[in-house]
């Protein structure tokens, strides 16, 4: 490779603060930049510690304008992508911002890495893209059938960076990741929202009957799994990234509120959110064979989450309390599910 610059687009949200901050710390001669639009859940808060180190440089900007990821990329000589519209259930009210970012973004980034021949260009995918399994574990080879908005404009974003490998050969690699968690998560995802309102003694909204899986994988394993495909993964392959921790969502919520000291009567089951897939799981064996694996278990990972959430009071409090956009949001999607 040539300079070992990365440009990471969505550094400012969950995944990719983490992100940043493993690269600062395991890759000390790399320059990163930061290319972040600072939406609702991308928050200058969550790189702080950042500040002032010379071989980081934040660009504020969106990945749809061509002009901003043409300054925040040049001179790199790798790109990962974590810049996404993520939330199923915001997709579900609207699902446009979810085609703009996770479409037409994807464009423009596939389009200056080709014009700039960067060595390396990481889309980060999702396991929703597969859709809903009942028995077995997805691999790599499997059809894509994405059921809701969010993962069909994960699904274009993922086919249409292949189709830049196949047809261009730009060195794409798609990584599809399982359920993340950890800190810095913000908390309208399952884990965050039930670990604040519980804390609050709050109701935790349940969806349906509680019994759906999701495979849940910390933050810094992924993080860790991205870094290692940046320098073994092979273009044009597709590598699924899973933590090996299938968990109804009641056990989740159970969970929780058993590391909190907190009721179960807390629970409380609202009406399904529609076309709720029932199981995603992952077969990791192809990145497994390459040398990969997962360091974090997952009682000792949820735990330190909730630990955080705990320490970090200041961090969600201003979300929840001052935000008025997260008040509507939280308003509009269980309001009338929670009456």
């Amino acid at each position: 490779m040539r300079s070992r610059r990365i440009l990471v687009t969505g550094g400012c949200g969950f995944i990719g603060s983490n992100f940043i901050r493993l690269v600062r710390a395991e890759r000390p001669d790399w320059e990163v930049v930061n290319l972040d639009k600072l939406t609702y859940a991308g928050r200058r808060e969550n790189v702080e510690d950042l500040a002032g180190d010379p071989h980081y440089r934040f660009v504020h900007g969106d990945i749809c304008d061509g002009g901003a990821v043409a300054d925040a990329m040049s001179s790199c000589s790798m790109a990962v992508n974590f810049a996404a519209e993520t939330h199923v259930d915001r997709s579900l009210l609207g699902a446009g911002h979810f085609i703009d970012t996770d479409i037409k973004g994807v464009l423009v980034l596939l389009e200056e890495a080709r014009r700039v021949g960067l060595d390396r260009f990481v889309q980060i995918s999702t396991d929703e893209v597969y859709g809903s399994i009942g028995h077995g574990s997805f691999t790599e080879d499997d059809v894509l059938n994405p059921r809701n908005p969010y993962a069909a404009s994960k699904a274009g974003g993922d086919r249409l960076a292949y189709a830049y490998w196949a047809t261009y050969g730009v060195p794409v690699i798609i990584t599809r990741a399982s359920n993340n968690y950890g800190p810095f998560q913000y908390p309208e995802k399952l884990i965050p929202l039930f670990v604040t309102n519980a804390l609050r003694d709050l109701p935790l909204p349940l969806y349906g009957d509680g019994h759906n899986v999701r495979d849940w994988l910390h933050v810094e394993d992924h993080c860790r799994a991205v870094l290692f495909v940046l320098d073994q993964g092979a273009p044009g392959e597709v590598y699924n990234i899973g933590g090996g921790n299938e968990r109804e969502n009641i056990e989740i919520t159970r969970a929780v509120l058993r590391l909190l000291g907190k009721a179960e009567s807390l629970i409380t089951p609202v009406a399904d959110r529609v076309g709720h897939d029932r199981r995603y799981s992952l077969n990791c064996s192809k990145l497994n064979r390459l040398g990969w694996q997962t360091t974090m278990p997952f009682e000792a990972g949820l735990e330190a989450t909730v630990r955080w959430y705990v320490d970090h009071e200041a961090w969600w409090r201003p979300i929840k309390d001052r935000d008025g956009a997260f008040r509507s949001y939280y308003e509009q999607q269980y309001g009338a599910r929670l009456k």
